[in-house]
């Protein structure tokens, strides 16, 4: 399938303030774009594109005093196919793991595994380890966490998302991705788009998306205790341990978000 991808972005600043933009598809699925990819930033200004050791891909810019509007777009070709249920797979044993992977095992900004371990072990510990064990958080998660955009919290941990059951999906995300670490599964959080891809449309507005990854037998797969179904149409745009490393826009100085309006739909052809 082609999706037509893309984002706008409205900021006010005091003061020209320098800031990080993570809206570009991942290193990883440069080679599907099947278009050129469109930056415009209102009133005109230079910007970087860098791509960190994870294969994130930030716009580095600064935006002007005022009103800035910075507006992203391209054309990706993604599988029909949705994501892989292969519940026979097994969990990795922590001593034969990859040494790439014990940092998605500690707790992060926002995934507190001290303060969910013994929940975790009481809930989970008994249940066979691998896929089945995974796919049980995050019905688990999904049973319990209510999506609500008006419930969110500034900085909520996994432990606050559990204690007032409502979050968005990055929240959903948060909490499986704890759960896991607390049973020595490596997670890593994943932030994309998405949107009603493949699925009835929704009264909530399009966003950035959130999902996670764990580490598997011999390779990361990926789960979403938010929809909690097979998906089509990811697009991925970043990895990092929770959503503290790989914010869509990072200010290096006070700025409000006037609006944002993200773009995930089937291309016309």
């Amino acid at each position: 399938m082609h999706l037509s991808i893309g984002c706008e972005l409205r900021l006010h600043c005091e003061a020209p303030t320098p800031m990080l933009a993570l809206v570009h598809p991942h290193l990883s699925l440069v080679n599907n774009l099947c278009s050129r990819e469109s930056v415009e930033l209102n009133p005109d200004r230079s910007f970087e594109l860098l791509t960190d050791q994870s294969g994130n891909r930030w716009s580095r810019l600064i935006a002007a005093s005022g009103l800035t509007t910075f507006r992203y777009g391209a054309t990706i070709e993604r599988p029909d196919s949705t994501d892989s249920v292969l519940p026979a797979t097994p969990s990795c044993p922590v001593q034969a793991l990859p040494i790439e992977t014990y940092g998605f095992l500690n707790a992060s900004t926002y995934c507190d595994t001290a303060a969910l371990m013994s929940l975790a072990w009481e809930t989970f510990g008994g249940i066979q380890g691998g896929w089945p064990q995974v796919q049980r958080i995050c019905d688990w998660v999904h049973q319990r966490i209510r999506f609500d955009y008006g419930a969110v919290l500034p900085h909520q941990r996994a432990s606050d998302t559990l204690a007032s059951g409502a979050g968005v999906c990055r929240d959903f995300a948060h909490l499986a991705i704890t759960a896991c670490r607390c049973l020595n599964i490596p997670a890593r959080y994943c932030t994309g788009y998405l949107g009603y891809t493949g699925i009835p449309i929704g009264t909530a507005p399009v966003d950035f998306s959130a999902w996670f990854e764990v580490f598997l037998a011999d390779r990361w797969y990926t789960f979403d205790a938010r929809h909690n179904i097979p998906r089509c149409g990811r697009v991925l745009i970043a990895r990092g341990r929770d959503a503290a490393d790989v914010p869509f826009l990072r200010s290096f100085g006070e700025h409000q978000l006037v609006s944002m309006n993200v773009i995930t739909e089937p291309a016309i052809t």
